[in-house]
């Protein structure tokens, strides 16, 4: 019998015990992403004060153990008083679900953290906060943990100056990892100093012992010169520096046109980066776009035979926006897009007459960027013609269009469907025999693929290997994706565990970034672990993925055995039922899901690798020697 479904069964989460039990909702999960949101709420409360000019400086400290973290400013200070509640205006802030002094703009004009959750969803997830509050000739101290007081609030002595000191450490039984990433801090405190142009902020990595001064008098120019260099971008087209006020919003943008096929906006409301967009990316694009159609059709440059759409025209456009605005309206606590309804007009109506007057009172340059967009939208006609090509129908159509090489699988439901793309036709073979034939298909490749970072799309369509397997996967690529006529919503590559195999599938990688990468972001991509040796002790055998793997399995072995130890040159060589139990079946084979949490890292990290200038490459190979300590050559 079922159970019964009654009042006594609705559970009533209040204040911290809502934030731990439910972090997702105010962080945005219990990763990485998440580990760091915490620091990024305490220093948006910094910036905030900087950013309404009562601080100048913000010292970030990562401690020794690599997890607890401290934000000093020079600001105001937390008040200390006694509330309306009947205890301290800083243990209210610190402990209650929504307090601030932001929701009003008789404190802030402009801020980051609005909703009045930030800090405590902080305290609330963090072992130990120590709050220090320096204001009125003194010094103030409260702790606490978990999200309650452990202390009242005291006053530990005399104290020059003003500002708020908030010390944390991440509670383990909350977040899968608590070491913070070093590097990934330094980035962001210097984007903040960039967008809050004479902020100083300091960063002592006391893990590293290394101390990092950040400071850019050029605000967003600076940005964008840093972004331009770090993408390996050269400028076609320089705008001037572009700053506004309209309706109580400040408005700053810098905009270069540049020799890069792709188009990328970086955008920010109050200092928080809206990775999401919103609707003052919506208002800059259509101002833009606008302010360029009204130029063409001014100076009568429309070509003949092409249509220019927005993509042609904003290709290469490389953009940083900041807008400022005393009260933003976020998607969600972590403030990933910005949904108020009148910025959109108010961008919009601000960029786009200072944008036309630009282009006509710089006539060359606007031709430049029209006569680059003329050249994307051929090459766009082109590309879909042979894309056409290459393009396979759908799942439920003939199948005549397939590669000759593919082994499909009989299933025609994508969700249930794998495709494997294999090292070599030996190896293909194995798998071919080995395979679950449903849910298995197998595409194998010939040698190494066309580096993509390196290549045009005209060359990276006619190169046979790399057009397979967009054939197979059935999607199209770049602007012609279709998710709905993928085949397989599980693509693995399957190479041999070695430096030509890791080669092969960092250039597959590389493609799948560069014009598959909805696939990438949908976690469809993965990576086979096969063995590198099987350790034989009597009728147990033992897989090692790698050198390390192999010592560690030994190691665990009793003192008397004898292990045989096989070590595989190639998936080729290992027999079909050997190759199905270790890396094909879903119960006992080993796979890596290729994730992207960092799509500015990583598409700086591909073109510098894969790029076609070597420096990058021979840096990175200088700086890491040191560490190699078995080369494969």
């Amino acid at each position: 019998m079922a159970k019964q479904y009654t009042a006594d069964d609705i559970t009533v989460l209040e204040g911290m015990d809502a934030v731990r039990k439910r972090p997702g909702m105010y962080i945005g999960g219990t990763g990485l992403d998440g580990l760091h949101h915490l620091l990024w709420e305490i220093v948006d409360n910094a910036c905030d004060e900087a950013m309404n000019g009562f601080a100048s400086s913000i010292t970030v400290t990562l401690h020794k153990d690599g997890t607890t973290c401290s934000v000093e400013d020079n600001g105001r200070g937390i008040p200390v008083g006694m509330h309306a509640t009947g205890r301290s205006a800083l243990e209210v802030i610190l402990t209650t679900l929504p307090a601030g002094g932001k929701f009003d703009n008789d404190n802030y004009i402009t801020s980051g953290g609005l909703h009045g959750v930030g800090s405590s969803a902080v305290n609330a997830l963090s072992s130990k906060l120590l709050a220090r509050i320096k204001r009125d000739g003194k010094e103030w101290s409260q702790e606490y943990r978990k999200g309650r007081p452990r202390t009242e609030v005291e006053e530990v002595g005399p104290a020059r100056g003003t500002g708020t000191k908030i010390t944390f450490t991440p509670d383990v039984t909350i977040f899968e990892e608590t070491q913070y990433d070093a590097e990934r801090i330094r980035s962001q405190l210097e984007t903040k100093t960039f967008l809050n142009k004479g902020l100083r902020i300091v960063f002592r990595n006391l893990v590293s012992k290394e101390t990092h001064d950040l400071h850019h008098e050029g605000g967003l120019a600076d940005y964008l010169s840093l972004l331009m260099k770090r993408l390996e971008r050269t400028a076609s087209v320089d705008l001037p520096y572009f700053q506004e006020r309209t309706n109580g919003i400040k408005i700053d943008l810098a905009v270069h046109w540049t020799t890069s096929t792709r188009e990328k906006i970086l955008s920010y409301v109050n200092g928080i980066p809206t990775i999401d967009g919103g609707t003052h990316e919506q208002g800059l694009r259509e101002a833009l776009l606008k302010g360029l159609r009204s130029f063409v059709e001014t100076h009568n440059l429309a070509p003949r035979g092409v249509a220019l759409t927005a993509d042609d025209l904003r290709e290469g456009m490389l953009v940083i926006l900041s807008v400022q605005h005393p009260d933003p309206q976020f998607q969600g606590q972590t403030k990933g897009r910005l949904n108020n309804p009148d910025v959109r007009a108010s961008v919009d109506g601000a960029v786009r007459p200072a944008f036309e007057q630009w282009l006509h009172q710089n006539s060359s340059q606007g031709e430049a960027i029209v006569e680059r967009a003329v050249q994307a939208a051929r090459a766009r006609a082109a590309a879909r013609q042979a894309a056409q090509q290459v393009r396979r129908k759908s799942a439920t159509s003939s199948r005549l269009n397939l590669p000759g090489k593919l082994a499909d699988c009989s299933e025609s439901n994508p969700e249930l469907c794998e495709l494997f793309i294999v090292e070599g036709d030996s190896a293909g073979g194995s798998a071919k025999q080995g395979r679950d034939r449903k849910t298995q298909a197998i595409l194998p490749l010939r040698g190494k693929v066309l580096n993509a970072e390196q290549a045009t799309l005209k060359r990276i369509l006619a190169n046979e290997e790399l057009s397979n397997v967009v054939t197979a996967l059935g999607c199209g690529l770049g602007a012609d994706f279709r998710e709905d006529r993928l085949r397989y919503q599980r693509i693995i590559l399957l190479m041999d565990a070695d430096s030509d195999g890791h080669h092969i599938t960092t250039l597959l990688l590389t493609f799948l970034f560069r014009y598959l990468r909805p696939l990438i972001e949908r976690g469809y991509i993965y990576i086979a672990q096969p063995p590198l040796y099987r350790i034989n002790v009597g009728k147990e055998s033992h897989w090692a993925l790698d050198d390390g793997d192999r010592e560690k399995i030994l190691a665990n072995l009793p003192a008397r055995a004898k292990p045989e130890i096989t070590r595989f040159k190639g998936l080729g060589e290992m027999p079909p039922k050997t190759l199905y139990q270790t890396t094909l079946n879903p119960d006992t084979r080993r796979l890596l899901q290729v994730e992207l949490s960092d799509p500015l890292q990583a598409d700086t990290t591909i073109a510098d690798l894969m790029g076609k200038d070597p420096s990058q490459r021979y840096r990175f190979i200088m700086d890491g020697a040191e560490q190699v300590e078995d080369l494969d050559v």
